[in-house]
């Protein structure tokens, strides 16, 4: 993850918190009375989430309800919730995203992005219309930084380390990121049971993180296939890295830019806006 180095005006609230195995940071530009409070809001959901979730967890309601020794009626009506959106991304992305990757209950895949849009609404239900929530590179962005001056983004290049393969900028926008580079070949094409690996890393950038997220992951196990299904579908954009270098992005990614070198900005793993990091 990197920093850019432009000074960020007015007051601020940064927050950083290690859950669900990643790093979360919480960039608030707009600090209304009552939204310092609900940044501790958020970060008690994320922890919520990550104990209801946890498939590491062999306590966790997920864990047991894989095993069979509950039903989702025993559990937290947030389960129940997050199966039924998972069950709408298998549907649209014809099966290529699972809550069984790896022939156990795991929707993973989904939760993460979720949980980050859940943790925006509840900082706008605050009064903060100006933030940035990222959950181990997966973004959920509100308005702008600054009156005037959108949001950037940069993604990282999945095979050189020190490149950035790409700049989003934006406002009122969601962006995720899924690849290879930082745990290889992790997400399985359902249908062949194989590693997916036709792509190294590939972003979707839209307005609901639930549903960027979950279809990030379901465009890098289709592969070649992905480019054709984002661009069937409404408000979601898409810039692929093949492993041979190659690009390819949908007609209406945004502001896509050159290759940038990560050594122009201040490195800051568990940073946010407005430099953003590669695959998770």
């Amino acid at each position: 993850m990197t920093d850019d180095t432009r000074p960020h005006p007015g007051p601020r609230i940064h927050r950083i918190e290690h859950c669900m195995g990643t790093v979360f940071s919480l960039d608030v530009r707009d600090p209304a009375p009552g939204v310092e409070a609900a940044v501790g809001q958020v970060v008690d959901w994320l922890h919520r989430v990550d104990a209801t979730f946890s498939t590491y967890r062999p306590d966790s309601p997920i864990s047991r309800l894989g095993r069979g020794e509950t039903s989702l009626d025993d559990g937290p009506d947030e389960v129940a919730e997050v199966l039924a959106l998972c069950a709408d991304a298998t549907a649209v992305s014809d099966g290529y995203f699972t809550t069984t990757p790896g022939g156990a209950l795991d929707p993973s895949g989904l939760v993460k992005g979720w949980a980050i849009e859940r943790a925006s609404a509840l900082l706008r239900a605050a009064g903060s219309t100006r933030h940035a929530i990222n959950g181990g590179g997966d973004l959920q962005l509100a308005g702008e930084p600054a009156p005037g001056r959108p949001w950037r983004i940069g993604i990282a290049d999945p095979l050189h380390p020190r490149l950035l393969a790409t700049i989003v900028t934006g406002s009122e926008m969601a962006v995720a990121t899924s690849g290879t580079a930082e745990r290889g070949a992790h997400v399985l094409n359902p249908h062949t049971g194989r590693p997916a690996a036709d792509l190294a890393s590939i972003t979707l950038v839209g307005r609901h993180l639930t549903a960027v997220d979950a279809y990030a992951t379901a465009a890098l196990a289709m592969g070649r296939r992905a480019r054709d299904w984002v661009e069937r579908m409404p408000d979601i954009e898409a810039f692929a890295v093949t492993p041979t270098g190659g690009t390819w992005q949908t007609r209406g990614f945004p502001a896509a830019a050159p290759v940038v070198d990560l050594n122009a900005f201040a490195p800051g793993r568990g940073t946010t806006m407005p430099m953003a990091p590669g695959p998770a």
